[in-house]
Formats: structure tokens, C-alpha cells, sequence
């Protein structure tokens, strides 16, 4: 029993000390799990060793091997609890060299036995510390790839929760529009209600004293008429005793003009309901605003702060952020929502007092985690001194007069021209001619907390009447 190796006593089909052995009528011995297992899996009754079959269902119990298996274990279990060092398995001795062949510890009898001829060997010691040294190279990408995802995971945790920001905060911003047509919807019909009222309380009146005068034409006609009415229904002596005086009061009463019906007395409907809601919508044209260009607050720089309109942008204090890909870093800018890859486009950007700035449009292509060395068309104002530049090319330094307030961007994609000028004074300031082939998008630098403003356009209604 006690000459028993581990490999002696390992189950040959999950390699581990025997628990619960059955043996088969072959003669080859298996853990009872393993065995059954190895029975579901192939749905017939063989040995996993010789393939011998048919079997029994229900194989004895090896309780000879039960017993070694168990002893084995208790050995091996007193020798951890004691502390002792490890021993080989085959001779009992301590394991004090690594055979460098076959990667494994063994006794001073292995390394002289023929399974070990020739092979190369190493004291245990110095063997587990380069072992360990060569562990830990092999651990280090994946100990930089856990961090990496660990700070990605915490990104997305980031990001998670400032969706949840974005959305209560975009919700309220919608709310707080719809109020405000809301109210002026309500203000309108307000207003246009009490006109309808007043126009009827008007022409209600009209109407009344117009009754009330056919109503007194009336009575005294029908006085008339009544008494006249009596004396010829009267006897003849009467009659003609009082015949003078009747004459006289019908000839009293003068001829009235036949009353006519008043023009214009009923309600104006057409005034109050034509074209009504094309009337509205005209007249909301003084309180809504258009912005040809609208900055987007996921490609901000987090030092960056946008108006609720997403129209204007300053410098301020570092904001905690999710780093998504689209978000500015290194370069302190923010761009459009929108880009152009065709056609004609014009914006203003108001900089008014604001020292340190640049605008001008970025290739969709430009990667915004790290240093922009082209794909940038723009014009900057810094140290006192107005230039253009494309990046990776020198600046070229402008002779302007006076100090900008505003510039104005004209694109024309398809013709590969931006055009800087003065709105103020209708003056050009350059054109860059370049062959476009990326989505280009409108973007600002701003490193003071002065603002810079997209301006918004004027906005019109106009009918336009088709004829055929």
C-alpha cells in the first residue's frame, strides 16, 4: 500500500485521486461519477479504457481501492499540516532540484535515474525565482489590460449617470420652451377671444339701440292706428263728429322711410378665424430665433460652458465629464452639432472683448484625444495679433484695422473656399482654397470667459402665390 503512487491512484478519465471507485468486469477501476458520466455522454455501456462492453449498469464498489486512495489522502494531508516539505512521489524525498526538460521538481534519485538522463537541472530555489520572475512578466499585459478595463468600466459608470444628468436636464429645457409657447398660445388666444367679445359686445349694442328705436316707431304707429281704427268701427253720428280730429291725427303722424337692415351688423368671423393659425405662426416669428450653426455639448472641451441655446460658449472651471471618443481634450475647442459635406454656408460669430479665440471649420476625420496636427482651417486672435492658419502649416499673421466684434464664415464645399471677413464694415479678411473631401464642422476655441456667440438669423414668413 504504501508504495502507491498518485498516478497509481488517479481515476483515468478526470485524472484526480479516486472518489468513490467502482470497478468494472474488465478489471479497470473509475471515480462512480466519472464513469456515468462517461456512459451519458456516449450513450453505451464501455470501458473508457479498453472499450470492453457490455457492462454492468451498476458496477461494484472497489473498496480495496477506496481504502489506499483514502490513506493516501490522510498522508498527504498530515505532511501540509506539519509543515514539512514536499516529497517525491515516487521515492519519498525531498523535491531539491527542477529538471529544466521536463519542467517539474524532483528527488536526487530522479535526477540520477534513466527517465532523467541528460537532462538539465537547477536547485529548486533558484529555479522558483526565476519561475516566479518569468510569472510575473507573463502577468504584467494582463495586469495593464485589467486597468484598462477597469477605467473603462469606470467611464462607462461615468458616462451611465451623465446620461441620466443629460436627460433631466434636456427634459427640463423642453419644458421650459413648451412653456414659453405655451404661454404665448395662451396669451394669443387670449387676446383674440377678447376681440371676438368685444366686437360682440359692440355690435350687440348697435343692435339693441336699433331695436329699441323700431320698437318706439312701432308703438307709436300702432297707437295710431288703434285709434283710428276706433272711429271707423264707430256709429255714423259719431263718426263724423270726430272725423276732423282723426284726419288730423293720421295726417300728424309723418310717413317714417321703411327701416333698413344694418350692413356689417353680424360678426366678422372671417376677420377672426381666416388664416388663423397661419397668422399665429407668423407672429411667433418675434419670439423664436434661428441659429444657423448649433455647438454640441458631447464634443465640448471640459473646461468649456455652453449656453442653454447651444449657441454661445466661455472658458471656465474643469467640469467632471465622460471622456467620450467625440469630446475635445487635448485642444480646448468644441464644434458643431451639424456638419457639411455639400453647398454654401454662412454663420457670424459675435467675440466682442474676448482676447484669446480662434473659429473656423475641422475635418470630420480629426481625432479629438490628442494633438491636432491638420484638419483645421481657422482664424485666431491671440497676443494682439490676427492670423490664419491650416494646422501643420506656419501662421499667417493679417493686417486688420481696428478691433473685430464679429466675423463671418462663408463655405462654399463644392467650389473648396472659407472666407473670413467683417460683417461690420463688408470687408474680407481671407479665403482659403483647399479640394474638400471630408464632412466639415463648424468649430470654436475660446480661452478666456469672455463668451463667443453664434449669432442668430433674422426670420421671415413670405406667401408665395402659384399660379398655373
Amino acid at each position: 500500500m504504501a508504495s502507491c503512487s498518485r498516478k497509481d491512484l488517479s481515476c483515468p478519465v478526470c485524472y484526480d485521486i479516486f472518489k468513490d471507485p467502482v470497478i468494472l468486469s474488465c478489471n479497470h477501476s473509475f471515480c462512480q461519477t466519472c464513469v456515468h458520466k462517461w456512459w451519458r455522454e456516449k450513450q453505451i455501456h464501455e470501458c473508457p479504457v479498453c472499450r470492453r462492453r457490455p457492462l454492468l449498469s451498476d458496477p461494484p464498489h472497489n473498496l480495496a481501492l477506496k481504502n489506499l486512495c483514502e490513506a493516501f489522502l490522510l498522508k498527504r494531508d498530515q505532511r501540509s499540516s506539519a509543515g514539512s516539505e514536499a516529497l517525491c512521489s515516487l521515492h519519498s524525498e525531498k523535491l531539491k532540484l527542477f529538471c529544466l526538460d521536463h519542467q517539474q521538481p524532483v528527488c536526487v534519485i530522479c535526477r540520477d535515474s534513466k527517465r532523467h538522463n541528460n537532462h538539465r537541472f537547477r536547485p529548486i530555489d533558484e529555479a522558483a525565482q526565476d519561475h516566479r520572475e518569468e510569472l510575473k512578466n507573463s502577468l504584467k499585459p494582463l495586469q495593464e489590460k485589467l486597468k484598462v478595463f477597469k477605467e473603462i468600466q469606470g467611464n462607462c459608470d461615468q458616462t451611465a449617470e451623465h446620461i441620466k444628468v443629460q436627460t433631466r436636464y434636456t427634459e427640463r429645457q423642453i419644458k421650459e420652451q413648451f412653456k414659453k409657447l405655451h404661454q404665448f398660445l395662451q396669451q394669443e388666444e387670449e387676446a383674440r377671444i377678447s376681440a371676438l367679445r368685444e366686437e360682440e359686445k359692440q355690435k350687440c349694442k348697435v343692435m339693441k339701440e336699433e331695436i329699441e328705436d323700431l320698437s318706439r316707431d312701432i308703438a307709436a304707429l300702432s297707437d295710431t292706428i288703434r285709434a283710428t281704427e276706433e272711429e271707423l268701427r264707430a256709429e255714423d253720428v259719431s263718426f263724423l263728429q270726430n272725423y276732423k280730429a282723426a284726419v288730423e291725427r293720421v295726417q300728424q303722424r309723418p310717413l317714417l322711410d321703411d327701416p333698413q337692415l344694418l350692413s356689417g351688423a353680424l360678426i366678422d368671423v372671417a376677420e377672426h378665424l381666416g388664416n388663423l393659425t397661419f397668422d399665429i405662426w407668423n407672429k411667433m416669428k418675434e419670439m423664436v430665433s434661428y441659429s444657423p450653426v448649433i455647438l454640441d455639448p458631447n464634443t465640448a472641451h471640459p473646461e468649456f460652458i455652453l449656453s442653454e441655446d447651444l449657441t454661445s460658449v466661455r472658458h471656465g472651471e474643469r467640469q467632471k465629464v465622460p471622456e467620450n471618443p467625440e469630446r475635445f481634450d487635448y485642444h480646448p475647442s468644441v464644434r458643431s452639432w451639424e456638419g457639411f459635406n455639400s453647398g454654401t454656408h454662412c454663420w457670424d460669430i459675435e467675440v466682442g472683448d474676448n482676447t484669446a479665440w480662434c473659429t473656423g471649420v475641422a475635418a470630420e476625420s480629426v481625432q479629438n484625444k490628442r494633438r491636432i496636427k491638420s484638419g483645421f482651417w481657422q482664424i485666431e486672435f491671440y497676443n494682439d495679433k490676427y492670423r490664419v492658419r491650416l494646422l501643420g502649416c506656419p501662421p499667417l499673421v493679417l493686417q486688420v484695422k481696428g478691433k473685430l466684434q464679429r466675423i463671418r464664415v462663408f463655405l462654399d464645399w463644392n467650389r473648396g473656399k472659407l472666407s473670413f471677413s467683417d460683417p461690420d464694415t463688408d470687408t474680407h479678411i481671407h479665403t482659403f482654397t483647399h479640394t474638400f473631401s471630408d464632412r466639415l464642422f463648424p468649430f470654436i476655441s475660446n480661452k478666456n470667459e469672455h463668451q463667443l456667440k453664434i449669432l442668430p438669423l433674422n426670420v421671415s414668413v413670405t406667401v408665395k402665390h402659384l399660379f398655373t
